[in-house]
């Protein structure tokens, strides 16, 4: 059975007609499940673990970065697949990096049912199936205990697990997800005279990291906020997604 789990912004009314086409295009697909609306009282882990127990095929989250980080907190131990409607254009570069462009093409691609097995992120407790940020600014990163990392230039950092719209690579640098490494970058920029700014990306391949910092907290997937000091390691292939043909891996 296929499991809509829908995010608690999606109760506001204005979303109810798009709902309704969505929920309209699934049926035509033969897509049919349950749906699970979550809100302020409803809890994801336990929404995902009944579900989980009353046989669950496939796990769909509907809604943001924010929806699809805590629905694969819950779904990590599982190996049942996870799919993806994404609503709205902010907050959901995750969908777009799987090839998820929209609406109509996440339930064409749900359809298609084209399953990869890619990588997740860890800081402490938490995964992350795209990238972490923070500021630059009072941040150290201890790399394998065996060197550490310090700038005091302006910027932010980035981790890795599946390359999004925060960045632009150079041409011919290409992250993927499920290659058992993350991708530490540190983005600095500096004035190099009143008229210019010179941006400059330092780009290190990781298995594991700790990142200290004591004012700013680190960000994962755009939407959850941890504090540091924060151990990142990466999980290998422990999560089974449907995408899209043009997802950038």
């Amino acid at each position: 059975m296929n499991i809509f789990i829908y995010d608690s912004f999606l109760n506001q009314k204005k979303y109810d007609r798009l709902l309704a086409r969505i929920e309209t295009r699934i049926t035509d697909l033969g897509l049919n499940g349950k749906i699970s609306r979550l809100g302020p009282t409803k809890n994801v882990s336990e929404t995902i673990d009944n579900e989980l127990r009353r046989g669950a095929k496939t796990i769909i989250a509907v809604g943001n970065n924010k929806t699809i980080n805590q629905i694969i907190n819950s779904l990590v131990s599982s190996r049942i697949p996870l799919g993806i409607i994404p609503i709205g254009q902010d907050n959901n570069d995750i969908a777009k990096s799987l090839g998820i462009e929209s609406i109509e093409t996440a339930c064409d691609i749900l359809s298609a049912r084209l399953l990869t097995k890619i990588d997740l992120g860890l800081a402490n407790k938490t995964y992350f199936l795209s990238n972490i940020s923070i500021n630059n600014k009072g941040s150290v990163i201890d790399i394998n205990k065996n060197y550490t990392i310090e700038t005091t230039e302006k910027g932010l950092i980035y981790i890795f697990n599946l390359i999004g719209e925060q960045i632009k690579l150079l041409p011919g640098i290409k992250f993927i997800p499920n290659d058992g490494f993350l991708e530490l970058v540190i983005n600095t920029y500096c004035n190099k005279n009143f008229f210019t700014k010179q941006d400059h990306q330092s780009i290190f391949k990781i298995k594991k990291v700790t990142i200290h910092n004591l004012k700013n907290q680190l960000i994962l997937d755009g939407s959850v906020s941890i504090s540091a000091p924060a151990e990142i390691t990466i999980v290998k292939k422990c999560l089974n997604v449907i995408v899209g043909k043009n997802r950038n891996f």
